[in-house]
């Protein structure tokens, strides 16, 4: 047996240990259980970033009586912790939780955790994309969690910005710079110049992502779970692509202040937006940028960041109450809905049908037929396997070796050997 398969396995273990506790934690409340029938007073919903859920919780708030309370954290990385804590100690998790696919491997190892969702609502598997509703299952069978989104890439584009540095701004044109990755870094060059030396991306950490979820093979772990993060052709790939263009980027750290108030300043012209992106990149633009954005393809033609599930912890008090609800935000109107008000790209097949959805315009991004530019790529999304502690190393390995890299503290030789090192500490423990 291999070191990386020890670690691996030790991980696993290490994270069963801690999930059983709070098995166990949730498993002696019982006194807290409410009467039989008692229907809920309040429903709380764990979330990050942007779901597009605002709307929908008010209907669905007429509809039942129930109060719905929206608990939105801004980043995984610190939505992540939260959970840990929730399940370690069997208490705080909201009745209804979201669990992004970088997070959601690590937690279905102790299905006990969460609630089987298969009894307590009617029979959707035909209803979603296969691969995505099979992925919200546990070895076990327990339906786990009810799919939400996928994260079709695409490149956000400033178009004024562009039109200041003598680039084409027409989505069609633009989309015609980059067929693919050295398209896109003499694309920046030609901005840099154009515009007297300004950034045309925010960090090379998302052309990384962008590069790595394109489906070109294993990432951090091969099919059996093995960190191979050092040996990896996509990783490889992802860096040395994202390395070759910190001339062109900003040195944003995504999520951080610069980052965000970076896109009402104009501090880079062009990032990198999964369907998900596009809420996010609105609200930290603000309404003054309205109509200066738009959306164009990414280089290479496709790939899928990002994505979700809806699960219900079993410490949820009211777990019949708390399914129906996860089954109200994923069926597909709600898909549909949630898509016009934040992005989130839908995986109901009815709702990627839906007239509304594959004919919606975004007046935000210059009036963007999203619906047909992020539908048409979801028959073309292979899902990428994505080992257990998948986020924690492209977080506190990949991320901060790229950044040491991108600000000078690290050549690039030195970058690589720190991620290769962090990678196997992070992935193991």
């Amino acid at each position: 047996m291999s070191v990386t398969t020890r670690r691996t396995r030790l991980a696993a273990a290490a994270l069963a240990a801690i999930t059983a506790v709070s098995g166990l934690a949730a498993c002696g409340n019982d006194d807290d259980k409410p009467a039989a029938g008692e229907k809920p007073a309040k429903l709380v919903v764990d979330t990050f970033g942007e779901f597009g859920y605002e709307e929908l919780v008010k209907q669905y708030e007429k509809d039942t009586g129930i109060k719905v309370e929206l608990r939105k954290t801004a980043q995984l990385a610190e939505y992540r912790p939260k959970l840990v804590r929730y399940l370690a100690t069997g208490k705080g998790a909201a009745d209804v939780t979201a669990l992004e696919e970088g997070i959601l491997n690590e937690f279905k190892t102790n299905p006990r955790n969460w609630t089987d969702l298969n009894p307590l609502i009617a029979d959707h598997s035909k209803e979603y994309l296969p691969w995505k509703w099979e992925l919200g299952k546990s070895q076990d069978g327990r339906l786990v969690g009810l799919p939400t989104d996928v994260g079709s890439l695409a490149v956000c584009y400033r178009k004024d910005l562009f039109q200041a540095a003598g680039l084409p701004t027409e989505r069609d044109q633009v989309s015609a710079l980059w067929p693919d990755w050295k398209g896109f870094h003499d694309a920046g060059l030609k901005y840099k110049q154009g515009s007297g030396g300004k950034a045309f991306i925010d960090s090379i950490t998302a052309v990384s992502n962008g590069v790595m979820f394109q489906g070109n093979g294993d990432l951090f772990y091969d099919k059996e779970n093995n960190i191979i993060a050092d040996t990896s052709p996509a990783v490889k790939n992802a860096w040395e692509t994202a390395t070759g263009m910190a001339d062109i980027s900003a040195k944003a750290q995504t999520w951080s202040p610069e980052w965000s108030g970076g896109f009402k300043q104009g501090t880079f012209a062009a990032t990198f937006c999964p369907s998900w992106m596009l809420g996010i990149v609105s609200e930290n633009s603000g309404a003054a940028n309205k109509g200066k954005w738009d959306v164009a393809a990414v280089p290479g033609g496709g790939g899928n960041w990002g994505g979700s599930w809806l699960a219900v912890p079993e410490q949820s008090k009211y777990p019949k109450e708390a399914a129906k609800l996860a089954e109200y935000l994923t069926n597909a109107k709600s898909q549909v809905e949630a898509f016009k008000a934040k992005g989130p790209l839908p995986t109901n097949l009815e709702a990627l049908k839906n007239e509304a959805f594959t004919s919606y315009t975004n007046e935000y991004f210059s009036g963007a037929p999203t619906g047909k530019i992020f539908g048409e790529s979801v028959a073309k999304i292979q899902p990428t396997h994505l080992g257990p502690k998948h986020q924690a190393i492209k977080e506190n390995a990949l991320e901060p070796a790229l950044r040491a890299f991108e600000n000078g503290r690290a050549d690039k030789a030195k970058a690589w050997e720190q991620f290769t090192k962090d990678a196997k500490t992070q992935g193991a423990f």
